[in-house]
């Protein structure tokens, strides 16, 4: 209730985009601090101190679960054939990739797709309403938040057990990913005048750029499978 209200208060018409640039930039700078003085810290250390195979068979492990969830939604957009490519992934990558950690999968040319519930909605329909910048997780849209749920509920290593592993794993996953990012986090502080701006418009149109790619393979599936019958 309190971040309703805190959005509702900084809510602004100048962009029809971002009715709620007020509340995001404030949302923004926050984690932005937050990131400079823990994250990235962190991930600095792990990047140097890890040496880059094992980043490499982490990042796969993490994927190849993830594959699993993709796999589901590109089946719930009607993209049959892309869903059973992604299964064969964790299918080979798990069996002869050592539970993951190898991604033989993209050298036998099966190439990763990643897929959310957010984009799932978004392939049948679903607008994407304003943006929103979350704490601690960034950026999103209205119809994006509401798909976060089910992409969490969708995740396997959620449900690994005992529970401490399972967080130690989901801390490891996430300084990784922070990892990979750096170089790209270094490089938009040097060219963004609007750091703000630059992350928002990248991410609507990477999205709705996500979204457009997915509807028109689903058509052309559909279309495909009528001209079959």
């Amino acid at each position: 209730m309190v971040l309703v209200g805190a959005i509702g208060g900084c809510a602004s018409p100048g962009n029809p985009n971002d009715p709620l640039e007020g509340y995001n930039r404030t949302m923004f700078s926050v984690n932005d601090n937050i990131d400079t003085y823990a994250f990235k810290p962190v991930a600095e250390g792990y990047k140097t101190i890890t040496p880059s195979f094992v980043q490499t068979g982490v990042g796969n492990f993490f994927g190849n679960l993830g594959d699993l969830w993709s796999a589901t939604n590109e089946l719930l957009q009607g993209r049959g054939e892309v869903g059973v490519s992604s299964l064969m992934r964790v299918a080979i990558n798990t069996t002869f990739g050592l539970g993951g950690v190898l991604d033989i999968a993209t050298e036998a040319r099966l190439p990763k797709q990643k897929s959310d519930f957010g984009q799932t909605l978004g392939v049948w329909g679903v607008g994407s309403g304003p943006y929103i910048v979350l704490p601690l997780l960034g950026s999103s849209t209205l119809r994006d938040v509401a798909g976060t749920p089910f992409d969490w509920y969708g995740d396997p290593w959620s449900y690994k057990r005992p529970v401490d592993v399972r967080n130690i794993g989901t801390v490891v996953q996430m300084v990784d990913r922070r990892a990979q990012l750096l170089d790209a986090g270094n490089l938009l502080n040097d060219i963004a005048l609007d750091k703000y701006v630059f992350m928002r418009d990248a991410y609507l149109q990477s999205r709705q750029s996500q979204i457009d790619a997915a509807k028109e393979k689903s058509i052309n599936l559909h279309s495909k499978n009528s001209h079959i019958d």
